[in-house]
């Protein structure tokens, strides 16, 4: 198998064939992330791609689900994306469902009909790295779009017919606008349609220019309660209907499930009970030990 460098999946498709079809990330920007910062992106030669669909197809020949890799692979047109999904299908005929994480201004080089040829061939699930919906904070953390671009290319998904996620970066705002960042994100995810909504905890990492600013004293870093906080306040506003996950460092809680709606009091009460009785300071050491995302 062709990976260039440091392989990530999503934790929750970790049974499935991965096949790297692109290298890093078209933006590479952002200011919490190091993971593509040494890696120019570009698109893997057709070959490599064959060759590797080949070598599944002779490990598991019956695989109905495949995720893409690498940071935003849809960031290729239509017109070079599709006949990848066509090598996908000839190679694994029993294919059903592919995979891939990708980024909002990736969508907007397709058309809706393009989007649902896609879809055809088998894209039927998409991971979007939104992290806010508030337009301060979407610059401040050099996200490269606004929250008029989430909605719109949402919106060309779910006219697509597909299923998407969408996540919310807590604390990546700082204390300076932690809360208009969780209610403006709660506000722009409910006018949207996801399958799935997930949120995970800031960690500054080494590398990033978000913590070079916080060591400056230019960003203020939530507290493990003030965390707690504005999740809870993200909660709170958000509407919809739709299955819910968190990567929070909450010590033996379990938040995921579908169902959002029907949990929203029992999440938000558990949310209470940690900002009033939980361990923060463990809380604090899972985050500290995390060197990426």
């Amino acid at each position: 198998m062709h990976f260039t460098g440091t392989v990530y999946r999503n934790p929750y498709w970790e049974t499935f064939p991965l096949l790297q079809i692109t290298q890093g990330c078209t933006h590479n920007k952002c200011k919490f992330c190091t993971m593509y910062r040494d890696v120019t992106f570009q698109v893997q030669p057709m070959e490599w791609i064959e060759q590797d669909l080949q070598e599944i197809a002779n490990i598991a020949p019956d695989a109905r689900t495949i995720q893409l890799l690498s940071a935003n692979p849809l960031a290729m047109t239509y017109d070079k994306l599709a006949p990848i999904l066509e090598m996908i299908n000839r190679y694994l005929p029993k294919m059903e469902y592919i995979y891939a994480a990708t980024r909002v201004t990736d969508i907007r080089n397709k058309t809706v009909e393009q989007l649902k040829s896609l879809k055809e061939m088998g894209l039927r699930e998409i991971s979007l790295g939104i992290e806010s919906g508030d337009d301060w904070t979407l610059e401040r953390i050099n996200k490269g779009y606004t929250s008029a671009d989430i909605l719109e290319q949402c919106h060309k998904l779910e006219d697509a017919g597909i299923d998407y996620w969408m996540t919310f970066l807590n604390g990546v705002a700082g204390k300076e606008h932690s809360h208009d960042h969780a209610v403006n994100s709660a506000k722009i995810f409910s006018q949207c349609k996801p399958m799935l909504v997930g949120t995970g905890g800031l960690t500054l990492v080494p590398g990033t220019p978000l913590l070079e600013e916080a060591q400056r004293g230019e960003f203020d870093p939530l507290s493990e309660k003030e965390m707690l906080i504005e999740l809870k306040t993200f909660v709170e506003n958000l509407t919809c209907d739709c299955s819910f996950i968190t990567h929070h460092t909450i010590s033996g809680k379990n938040l995921t499930g579908p169902d959002f709606l029907k949990r929203k009091d029992s999440i938000i009460a558990a949310l209470e009970h940690e900002i009033e009785h939980g361990d923060l300071d463990a809380m604090a050491a899972i985050r500290n030990r995390k060197r990426t995302l």
